[in-house]
């Protein structure tokens, strides 16, 4: 599985259910149209056989970013709208779902869930992995995670890179108490944070850094709380650190029991990579794909 569009990662765009609710209703509530618009607007779109949106558009009631935003409301796709800055930019999908750069991530996502997620028999778990630091790797989980949970499954990101983690700064949640934290057994699934902005997302940061990280992964603990994880989320996408750096990638591979491999172009090693993809299958863990990312 590769992309080499602007960006590498991963959700339909439409949900098959409908909220029922107008566009102009949407708007109307969320004080983006005045209620005495709205009636210009449908005279409009009855007379020129526009739509709700476009007639909008063209009267300069609203902004495509209007339009798009009650789309996302009417079709039950959450996403963050320009300008809120609640989450790193590096998010990219949560912040423009509409764009023609995240075509090339649903299509990963798809394949992703065609391969593994929704395959027979079905997995829950799925670690990403690079060989170097600077590849990418974070960015691919974190908007993985988003347009996973943007098609309604109950999604978790782990960070699980307890060397140099980078999750809670994309998501803005400070590096307090999280997975280091439960491989210890000091706290437990109550340090999940949801994302409130992005329905059924959730993240557990990797917390403090432990001066033993490779030993945490490895111990039972960390498989008996993914499998506890497993009971509450859809769908867990576990973040790690550089592959040929430390032995940890794999092991959390080993645990989640598959892996795609990000690389960046230009910059990665086909070398490295290649024994990054040895490395799984020393772990007992399936290679799903590869990403190759230019971000």
């Amino acid at each position: 599985m590769a992309e080499n569009e602007d960006s590498a990662v991963l959700a339909t765009a439409l949900p098959a259910k409908r909220s029922g609710r107008l566009i102009g209703a949407i708007l109307v509530d969320a004080g983006r149209l005045k209620a005495e618009d709205v009636e210009h607007i449908l005279r409009a779109q009855r007379e020129k056989g526009l739509r709700f949106g476009e007639a909008a558009i063209q009267l300069r009631l609203l902004t495509p970013d209007d339009v798009e935003f009650a789309l996302s409301r009417q079709f039950d796709f959450p996403y963050v709208q320009q300008g809120v800055n609640v989450l790193g930019g590096e998010v990219a999908t949560a912040y423009t779902p509409f764009g023609p750069k995240v075509e090339a991530l649903r299509a990963i996502r798809s394949r992703l869930m065609q391969r593994w997620f929704d395959a027979e028999p079905k997995h829950k778990s799925l670690a990403v992995i690079s060989a170097q630091r600077g590849e990418g790797r974070s960015f691919v989980a974190a908007n993985l995670a988003v347009m996973l949970s943007q098609i309604g499954r109950r999604t978790l990101l782990v960070d699980a890179d307890l060397r140099n983690p980078a999750l809670h700064r994309l998501f803005d949640l400070g590096n307090g108490p999280g997975l280091a934290e439960a491989l210890t057994g000091r706290g437990g699934i109550e340090m999940i944070r949801p994302i409130g902005i992005l329905q059924h997302l959730a993240v557990l940061p990797a917390g403090a850094e432990p001066p033993n990280p490779g030993d945490l992964l490895a111990r039972p603990l960390f498989a008996q709380l993914l499998l506890e994880l497993e009971d509450k989320f859809d769908c867990i996408v576990v973040d790690t650190p550089a592959a040929i750096e430390f032995a940890d990638a794999h092991i959390v591979a080993s645990r989640t029991g598959g892996a795609i491999i990000v690389a960046r172009k230009n910059v990665s090693r086909v070398n490295q990579i290649r024994a990054v993809a040895i490395g799984l299958t020393d772990a007992r863990a399936t290679m799903v794909g590869t990403v190759l990312n230019d971000y």
